[in-house]
């Protein structure tokens, strides 16, 4: 295959080839400073600490150079998570650059320290330009750290970085026109947008709001609610706002799932943050819970802690509701419902009463009203069946029934107006049932209003079919009956207090949205062919004497499409089958015209048919489909709505009794006319100091707790997020490329504490050599002296070892059990040396230890601290093992009772093999003393590097010559 690249193959059909070139070429790096980055990557501290001096002295290498994927060494570093060598790099003053925005990319925190206590230096030196370039930076210039951090959403950076004094800039408002933001727009839309958006991200990031916002529910609400806005807004990042505004969300209903008690639950959705602290104000109203509402966090209502609060409340008459039979709850209910006319009556005569308390209860309340409303359906459904029967009369008067349900029409139209005052106009028309209401009741006042106009007008009798087609009666008639269907509808709201209908109700709901969506696309198809079939029959238009009936509703159908109005009509019922297909025919033997409109017919058939209305079928079920994925959500947040109607203080009697003025509304009418009549003359007194500072001690203390519970739940928020987030995090690739890096650091640390603890060794023996070996001579001629002197009986076994050693080695392993222990002992040496060596071995051939050559170094005692460049391969390591082995042996004979250092000294130099050489080099062979301290250090280090604690116990007996021949190797 290579050849297709290095030479041209006469064999090959493509004789020709394309010549390739580097057409943005960058600059090349030298030898050492591709060295300098490797070392940087591989975590050799000491190779890179040599190339910073080298550098400073000699200024070989750029510290600040870059590897080809744009790296410096500091990013490297930062990389691999290496704070030693970010501080080295730090102290030598390297270009830091974007490093600390990579470092709070990679969420090294300890990086992040560093980078934020070092101070910049006053000149950068060479930094190569494209550095300096902002188009090579890999983050825009609207990131800062602060807003990089709030995106990863990492909480000790973003805490060292607020303890830093940084800010975020105010993002402007949705459709905001100022100077800033239409230039902005205008010069570079994108750039705009996305620094709009990057600002959000940062803005709506669970850690920054919980660090830095005195109050987090209601950030959490006012930015959810902005980023929807903002989603209709910048439809080209809609997913984008949508997603931000539903992590707020999510945020503000986890931090609620920290409270552990009602009284934490209380205190935060009973307050209230837009009145100061002497403002006379409700403790106790859910302010914070309608502020949810408002802003529609249905994750927040729908929580489970918030809905046990909100129950708890519903049923507080009735303790232990839900376990009850459902046979209990309905008789109780029944039994509730038959009697809200006695307990409104009991509360409009004493509004303090036992009774009349117990009906502004939210449930008992519920039922009255629930009761009252079917009540009114009663009336409409006997209203509909024509009790007295008035056919002939033009203006008849009401009937006992309308009269009946004249109070309950009147008291709907008051409630309204009542509740439109107390909530505002825009709260008001912002529910659709609420709309619904205003229809129904403007049907009501629009048939009373034409009963009226009948009954003034029109006296007598005459026979229906002789009226005309928009007599008052008739009028009245079908909007009472428009007005019946939408009365009867409105009992669907109910539905969102049970678990099983709300559901449905919301998806019928939603449908709905669904349908009107439909209608606007059907209603353009509709028009487009009705135009067309219009356009081709409006010459064919046939007469109809004859048979006395004109268009579709005949019982032979004609003149289908002669109008436009006519065309319509037939389009439409041509969906439900109700048209034949011989209106397409004329009279005529026109048949091209005929075969034209019989295709247009089709072809209107298939589209509604089988594309639109398949096509509505679809939208209807991913809208059920959506609902019944968040149906407890859903469900939670229509039926709370539900509650909080209830809990208000007004609207407490049913329909029609609460157009009945109670003596308590007689005095507050009767208050405000005399306040508005006297309003000259009297005088507000002005209220007691007393009074202000106790109503501001409470405010004050209400806040206090209010912000000891928020400290309380971020606390817990935060530890349960960083536990989460430890208990999500799995294995990845990245986790492998730490390993890795962290066992690299720890093979060059290793290998240079090894290399500087043998020169420290080493240096130390060459000064204290010439002493060992005199007090070792001094020792040894003692212990001789004190040897002869002393009588011994030798046996068989010990004259033929100080004759043949090594047979007596030999012997010594065969037999185990011998007479005299010096043989045992030097065999017991042998095994565990070479027991020893191979362990040595082993571990070389681990790789994690290497030996440098001879070439390396001049100097045995310099403390040079060695680089990974450097070659570490030494053939003659494996032989020292043997050696060292078989000059222990000797040295280690019982026969001799005397060690002669010249003899070793000899022997050490006629056998070079078994000196180290790449750790200490040969010594002059002139000078024996010196040969001497180098065969006692090599010795002593072979014994002391690789001991064990073992060891000390493999002899259990010892010549005085044995203790002498250990003591000195």
């Amino acid at each position: 295959m290579a050849q297709f690249y290095y030479k041209r193959n006469t064999n090959s059909p493509y004789q020709d080839r394309i010549p390739l070139r580097i057409v943005r070429s960058e600059s090349e790096l030298s030898p050492s400073e591709k060295a300098y980055l490797s070392a940087v990557e591989k975590g050799d501290y000491a190779s890179v600490k040599q190339a910073l001096e080298e550098a400073e002295i000699y200024f070989k290498i750029n510290i600040n150079c870059i590897d080809p994927l744009g790296r410096t060494a500091l990013l490297i570093a930062i990389e691999n998570e290496n704070l030693e060598l970010i501080e080295l790099l730090l102290s030598y003053n390297v270009y830091v650059g974007d490093a600390l925005l990579h470092a709070i990319r990679k969420e090294v925190v300890g990086a992040v320290e560093l980078l934020l206590n070092h101070k910049k230096p006053s000149g950068e030196k060479q930094v190569p330009p494209i550095l300096l370039d902002k188009q090579f930076s890999e983050f825009t210039p609207d990131i800062t750290p602060i807003i990089l951090a709030a995106h990863t959403n990492n909480y000790e950076i973003i805490k060292h970085l607020v303890q830093k004094g940084v800010s975020v800039p105010r993002p402007h408002e949705v459709r905001c026109n100022c100077v800033e933001c239409v230039s902005g727009s205008d010069v570079d839309s994108l750039r705009h947008s996305r620094s709009r958006l990057n600002i959000y991200r940062a803005l709506s990031s669970p850690s920054l709001i919980a660090l830095s916002s005195e109050d987090p529910f209601l950030t959490a609400f006012q930015l959810s609610w902005e980023l929807q806005e903002l989603s209709k807004v910048e439809n080209e990042f809609k997913s984008e706002y949508e997603e931000l505004s539903s992590q707020c969300k999510q945020f503000a209903k986890d931090l609620l799932d920290q409270t552990r008690s009602s009284r934490e639950l209380e205190i935060i959705l009973n307050y209230r943050d837009d009145g100061g602290l002497l403002d006379d104000s409700n403790g106790n109203d859910l302010a914070r819970l309608k502020l949810a509402i408002k802003y529609r966090q249905k994750e927040f209502v729908a929580q489970p802690n918030c809905q046990q609060l909100l129950a708890s409340r519903w049923y507080d008459e009735f303790p232990g509701w839900r376990r009850r039979h459902w046979v209990v709850k309905m008789v109780t209910c029944v039994i509730v419902g038959l009697l809200f006319p006695a307990f409104s009556c009991c509360y409009l005569i004493a509004p303090k009463s036992t009774f009349g308390l117990f009906i502004r209860k939210p449930f008992i309340k519920f039922i009255c009203h629930t009761a009252s409303y079917l009540t009114f359906l009663f009336l409409l459904l006997l209203a509909s069946q024509n009790i007295n029967k008035t056919e002939s009369l033009q203006g008849p008067a009401p009937t006992i029934v309308e009269w009946m349900i004249l109070p309950w029409v009147l008291g709907f139209i008051w409630g309204e107006i009542k509740q439109m005052w107390d909530g505002g106009f825009q709260d008001y028309i912002h529910d659709w049932w609420n709309l619904m209401d205003f229809v129904m009741n403007s049907l009501y006042l629009a048939t009373i209003s034409l009963k009226i106009v009948a009954y003034v007008k029109f006296h007598g009798q005459r026979n229906r079919a002789e009226w005309e087609m928009f007599h008052p009666t008739l009028v009245a008639e079908a909007v009472f009956a428009i007005a019946n269907i939408f009365s009867s509808l409105r009992l669907i709201s109910l539905f969102t207090a049970n678990s099983h209908l709300g559901p449905l109700q919301i998806s019928l709901g939603r449908m709905l949205l669904d349908i009107l969506k439909f209608l606007f696309i059907y209603c353009l198809v509709l028009l487009a062919f009705a135009n067309g079939l219009n356009q081709l029959y409006f010459y064919y238009e046939a007469d109809a004497k004859s048979s006395g009936c004109k268009g579709i509703r005949c019982e032979k159908q004609n003149n289908a499409f002669s109008t436009l109005f006519e065309t319509l009509q037939s389009l439409f019922w041509s969906i439900f089958g109700l048209i034949n297909l011989y209106v397409t025919n004329v009279d005529p033997k026109h048949e091209f015209t005929e075969f034209v409109g019989a295709t247009m017919f089709g072809t209107y058939n298939v589209i509604s048919l089988v594309v639109l209305l398949n096509m509505l079928i679809a939208m209807m079920n991913n809208s059920y489909q959506l609902i019944a994925d968040h149906a407890d959500i859903e469900w939670k947040f229509a039926r709370t709505k539900l509650w909080m109607s209830y809990f208000e203080e007004g609207g407490t009697l049913p329909t029609p009794f609460n157009i009945i003025p109670s003596p308590k509304s007689l005095w507050y009418l009767i208050k405000w006319i005399r306040k508005q009549i006297c309003k000259k003359k009297m005088k507000r007194k002005p209220e007691s100091f007393g009074a202000i500072g106790r109503r501001a001690a409470d405010n004050l203390r209400r806040h206090n707790h209010y912000q000891e519970v928020m400290k309380n739940l971020v606390k817990r928020y935060v530890a349960a997020m960083i536990r989460d987030a430890k208990t999500e995090e799995g294995l990845t690739e990245e986790n492998f490329k730490e390993l890795k890096q962290d066992i690299s650091s720890f093979r060059f640390e290793v290998l240079g504490l090894l290399k500087g603890n043998k020169f420290n060794i080493q240096s130390s023996k060459m000064n204290n050599g010439i002493g060992d070996i005199q007090e070792t001579e001094e020792k040894s001629k003692i212990k001789e002296k004190r040897s002869r002197t002393q009588k011994k009986n030798f046996s068989l076994f010990d004259i033929t070892t100080m004759i043949h050693p090594k047979s007596a080695v030999i012997a010594s392993d065969v037999h185990n059990s011998v007479s005299n222990g010096s043989a045992l002992l030097a065999s017991e040496l042998v095994k565990e040396k070479q027991r020893k060596n191979s362990f040595v071995t082993d571990i070389k051939s681990f790789g994690l230890f290497h030996k440098r050559s001879k070439s390396n170094f001049s100097d045995p005692i310099s403390k040079t601290i060695y680089s990974v460049s450097e070659e570490v391969a030494n053939q003659q390591d494996m032989e020292l093992g043997d050696n060292t082995t078989d000059l222990q042996v000797k040295e280690s004979e019982p026969a001799s009772c005397e060690l002669n250092v010249n003899k070793l000294t000899e022997q050490y130099a006629l056998s070079p093999s078994s000196v180290n050489t790449s750790e200490i080099p040969s010594p002059q062979p002139s000078d024996s003393q010196h040969s001497s301290v180098a065969l006692n250090e090599h010795s002593t280090d072979a014994l002391k590097h690789m001991d064990s604690p073992g060891d000390e116990n493999s002899t259990t007996v010892e010549s005085p010559n044995e203790q002498d021949s250990i003591t000195r190797l």
